[in-house]
């Protein structure tokens, strides 16, 4: 029997997303495949999302976080 179905990866444990039916104790082989890369379209639907739900005030203060460069790669003390 081969299957192809979802999985997510837990503490240390595989959880399938839906019943394997197979007997207790089981034996099985897995090969794991990462996500499916984003299309383009996934992708920037995603990037676009960054701010939504902010108001302005918000994403004027996010902005300035992310354009102060006089802490990137920089410890805190």
């Amino acid at each position: 029997m081969e299957r192809t179905l979802p999985a997510v990866y837990e503490h240390g444990v595989l959880r399938p997303q839906e019943p394997l039916e197979l007997p207790e104790h089981q034996r099985v082989i897995i090969t794991v495949h990462g996500p499916a890369p984003e299309s383009p379209d996934e992708t920037l639907e995603a990037w676009q999302r960054v701010y939504e739900g902010l108001s302005e005030d918000e994403v004027a203060q996010v902005e300035v976080v992310a354009l102060d460069r006089s802490r990137f790669m920089r410890q805190e003390r």
